[in-house]
């Protein structure tokens, strides 16, 4: 890390006021500080023209910031290239197509159970359940665990927050037992590759030898909390704007077809994911800042996917959006790979809830509430769903 004095703070992204309203705080620092010095968040990039560069340039900004193994988005080439090999076709169009059947009965059981007419908390009832429940499915690991994973991610949360480095010590270590009762089992049942996803990863190779436990450990962890913390933000946001926008709610209802299409433009307007994280290499001058080799850098994702110099009326909803410009998945090298699994789930979650429903509103007398750093969207999102027009 550098030596030199780290310079005075232009914010403070833990303050009340950033964590009220986590769009607007953003929106304020990319348009009056878009590169923004502050002990929490370091260097963080609010607009487009940043981030994109700062994506595009690996040797710059090296993805390797993070404290433990990240595999592949804590890694960088050559390193992430092979891991990349490995990882990609776990998310092919083949296993999507396999899979969409197991998601979309999940969705549809979770859909049938919301009560009709009455307020229920989509994120608690709907969103996180469904989000956690696909994820096990997918790996191959009992349902029952899904109950586990969403404290684990909320424990997470917490811990990320407060930097309590001892608390996200033990989190790390839990999962790594989960995972490693998860191996055991496979390995005392002589699982195959065609097993489950998880058998295949212990079959797995790299430069010719297996993964080791901590590679898989962190392979997992990484889809894990990706999944569960990013897609169920994301069917929060998705419905909070179907629930403030009947028009188009209506729409996609009759037509289906444009679901994929309104899922990306929501997400711009309001990201599920609020940043992540780079490292320079080497000194750095952008957006008029000099930042020396060695410092933590945060992309922040839901600013520059609203910076009005891309966007024109970043707030409305449009149909016309280059999707090209939408950083929803990242871009470069480091684009999400689990990317048609989010965006299968989330097609399939919304579609079964249109299906279930007549009309979604949002709960009179019971305000959505806003979720805070990490996460983005709504901590809670009381909702009522209609049977009936």
């Amino acid at each position: 890390m550098t030596l030199e004095q780290p310079p005075p703070a232009d914010w403070d992204p833990r303050s009340d006021h950033v964590q009220r309203d986590q769009l607007a705080a953003y929106d304020r620092m990319r348009d009056h500080c878009p590169v923004a010095y502050s002990e929490f968040l370091h260097w963080s990039l609010l607009r487009h023209e940043d981030v994109t560069r700062a994506l595009g340039d690996h040797h710059t900004f090296s993805n390797a910031a993070s404290r433990h193994p990240s595999v592949p988005h804590g890694l960088d080439p050559p390193e992430h290239t092979e891991f990349r090999k490995i990882i990609e076709p776990y998310f092919s169009a083949q296993r999507m197509e396999a899979f969409e059947p197991v998601c979309r009965a999940i969705a549809n059981d979770l859909a049938q159970e919301l009560p009709a007419g009455q307020p229920v908390d989509l994120m608690d009832r709907w969103a996180r359940p469904l989000a956690a429940l696909a994820q096990c499915a997918f790996l191959g690991w009992p349902r029952d665990l899904h109950a586990i994973l969403i404290r684990w991610t909320d424990r997470n949360h917490d811990a990320t927050l407060a930097q309590d480095q001892a608390a996200l010590a033990e989190i790390a270590a839990d999962f790594e037992q989960l995972i490693e009762h998860l191996l055991q089992t496979r390995r005392d049942a002589g699982a195959r590759p065609e097993d489950d996803i998880t058998a295949s990863l212990m079959h797995d190779r790299v430069w010719d030898r297996p993964l080791t436990g901590e590679e898989i450990a962190s392979i997992l962890r990484n889809w894990t909390v990706g999944e569960i913390g990013t897609i169920s933000a994301s069917l929060g946001i998705c419905v909070h704007y179907l629930a403030t926008h009947p028009d188009l709610q209506d729409q996609l209802r009759f037509c289906p077809s444009l679901v994929p299409q309104a899922i990306d433009e929501m997400l711009r307007i309001h990201g599920p994911l609020v940043t992540n994280r780079r490292i320079t290499r080497c000194p750095v001058d952008i957006g008029g800042r000099r930042i020396p080799a060695g410092e933590r850098i945060s992309l922040v994702w839901v600013a520059a996917n609203r910076d009005p110099a891309v966007f024109a009326a970043p707030d409305e909803f449009r149909w016309d959006r280059d999707s090209r410009q939408n950083l929803l998945y990242g871009a470069g090298i480091h684009v999400c790979p689990g990317a048609p699994l989010a965006r299968l789930e989330l097609r399939v979650a919304l579609e079964s809830l249109l299906e279930r429903s007549a009309q979604i509103e949002l709960a009179p007398g019971h305000p959505p509430v806003l979720a805070t750093y990490p996460a983005s969207g709504f901590a809670s999102l009381p909702s009522v769903i209609r049977l009936d027009g």
